[in-house]
C-alpha cells in the first residue's frame, strides 16, 4: 500500500485542522455552556448548527460515504485520516461534518439495502443533517454480543408487520430530531440460526414507541452522539414496504453496516489518543513538582514515549485495514477489522489513562476533554461487539489456517 496522503486527502486535511481550529474547539466551552443553559443533557445547543454550516460552506459534509452518489465519493484510505481529525472533538466534529455514528451506519445500510421510496424518505433528508436517526439492535434480555439471542418479534400481519420487544443502549434514539429508527428483530425463530432475523424501518411516532428513557454512558449523556435510549415497541405497526432488503437478511445487513463502523470508530480513536497526548505533553512541560518540571521525572518520559509507539501502531494497523477494505472488500479485510476493533480502543484508553494521571484532579474534572475521552474510549471496547467476541473469532480464523 502507499503510505502518503494523495493530494485529494492533503487538501481535505489543511481544511479540516483549520475548521477545528477557527470553529470546533473554540465551540467545545461554548457547547458545554449551552446544554448546561439548557437544563436538559440531551438537548441540542445552537451552536452544532452553526458549525453544520460552517462545515457544509467549507465542503466538509458526507465525508464517510465512499459512493460520490450520495457522499464525497472518498476511499476508506483517503477517509481515514479525515476521520482520525474529527476524533480530536469526538463530541462535536463528527456531527458538525455528518459524520456522526450512528447516522453514519444507518446512511450506509439505507443507501446499500434500502428500497428507492426509503432512500427518498430517510436517506435524503439525513445526507442533508436534516434529521438524526437511531439504530435498535441490543436488547437488556440477552446477552446482545450474539446477536442472534435477539427476542423482538416482527411479525407479518396481511400488509402490515406487528413489532413486540424492548431494545436498550439504542445509538441515536435521545436526540430530539430523530425521526426513524431502524429496528431488528425476528421474524422466523425457527429457520436458520443466521437467517431468523430482519431489519425493519419504525418512525419514531408510531402508536406503541416508547422511549423509557435515557442511557448514561459513565454518566455521560453521550447527547452529541444522539444520545441512547431504552425502548419498549408494543404491538407497533409499519406497512411492509418498512422492511429493509428481505425476510431473513436482518443478520447479514447488520454485519455489513458494523464493519464500515467499527473502523470509523478506530480511525477516530487514534485522534482521540493524539489529541492526550498532546494534552499531556502540554501539562508535564507547564507544571514543576518536586523541584523540576514533570517533563523531566523519568515514568513520564515513559508515558509519552509509550503513547507515540502505541498510537503509530495502531494507525498504520488501520490504515492498513482501511486499504484492505478498498481492495480486497469488507470480508477480505475481516482480520484486520477484528484486530483493529481489539487493539485501537485498549490503545486510546492507555494514553488517555496516562494523560488524566498527568492532570491529576483536573483530568478527571469538566476542565479538560480527558474523562469524556477516556469514557468514549473504554465504551468502545464493549459498542459494536465486545473486545472477548472479536478476540475468540479472530482465534478461530487463525486456527483455520494451520488445521
Amino acid at each position: 500500500m502507499e503510505f502518503a496522503y494523495d493530494d485529494r486527502t492533503v487538501e481535505l486535511r489543511q481544511r479540516l485542522e483549520a475548521f477545528l481550529t477557527e470553529c470546533v474547539y473554540p465551540a467545545e466551552p461554548v457547547h458545554h455552556e449551552q446544554v448546561l443553559a439548557a437544563g436538559d443533557p440531551w438537548a441540542r445547543p445552537p451552536v452544532m448548527e452553526e458549525l453544520k454550516a460552517q462545515a457544509r460552506e467549507r465542503g466538509l459534509w458526507n465525508l464517510f460515504l465512499p459512493d460520490a452518489r450520495y457522499g464525497a465519493g472518498l476511499t476508506n484510505l483517503q477517509y481515514a485520516p479525515l476521520a482520525e481529525l474529527t476524533g480530536r472533538s469526538p463530541h462535536l466534529a463528527p456531527e458538525a461534518l455528518n459524520c456522526a455514528a450512528p447516522d453514519t451506519g444507518n446512511m450506509e445500510l439505507l443507501a446499500e439495502f434500502g428500497s428507492e421510496a426509503q432512500r427518498k424518505q430517510w436517506l435524503t433528508p439525513l445526507l442533508a443533517g436534516e434529521i438524526r436517526s437511531a439504530f435498535c439492535m441490543t436488547e437488556p434480555e440477552v446477552a446482545s454480543s450474539d446477536a442472534t439471542n435477539i427476542a423482538t418479534r416482527i411479525v407479518r400481519d396481511g400488509d402490515h408487520y406487528v413489532i413486540n420487544g424492548r431494545k436498550w443502549w439504542s445509538s441515536g434514539a435521545m436526540d430530539p430530531r430523530c425521526e426513524i429508527f431502524i429496528v431488528m428483530g425476528k421474524t422466523d425463530p425457527d429457520a436458520d440460526r443466521h437467517r431468523q432475523q430482519s431489519m425493519i424501518l419504525v418512525p419514531r411516532d408510531t402508536p406503541g414507541v416508547t422511549v423509557r428513557r435515557g442511557m448514561r454512558v459513565f454518566g455521560y449523556s453521550d447527547a452529541p452522539h444522539g444520545g441512547h435510549a431504552e425502548i419498549d415497541f408494543s404491538d407497533v405497526r409499519v406497512p411492509v414496504d418498512n422492511l429493509v432488503g428481505e425476510e431473513g437478511s436482518g443478520f447479514a445487513i447488520a454485519q455489513a453496516r458494523l464493519g464500515p463502523g467499527r473502523i470509523h470508530h478506530c480511525m477516530r480513536l487514534v485522534g482521540m489518543a493524539e489529541r492526550a497526548l498532546e494534552l499531556l505533553c502540554r501539562r508535564v512541560l507547564d507544571r514543576v513538582a518536586f523541584g523540576r518540571p514533570l517533563a523531566e521525572q523519568g515514568v513520564v518520559r515513559e508515558w509519552i514515549a509509550e503513547s507515540r509507539v502505541r498510537i503509530e501502531q495502531a494507525r498504520l494497523l488501520v490504515l492498513k485495514t482501511a486499504w484492505l477494505m478498498d481492495t480486497v472488500g469488507n470480508k477480505g479485510a475481516h482480520t484486520e477489522i477484528q484486530a483493529i476493533k481489539i487493539a485501537t480502543p485498549l490503545m486510546a484508553e492507555w494514553v488517555i489513562d496516562k494523560a488524566i494521571q498527568a492532570y491529576g484532579g483536573a483530568g478527571v474534572s469538566q476542565d479538560t476533554p480527558l474523562a469524556e475521552l477516556w469514557a468514549q474510549a473504554r465504551t468502545l471496547r464493549l459498542a459494536d461487539g465486545p473486545d472477548e467476541v472479536h478476540r475468540a473469532s479472530l482465534a478461530r480464523r487463525e486456527l483455520r489456517r494451520h488445521s
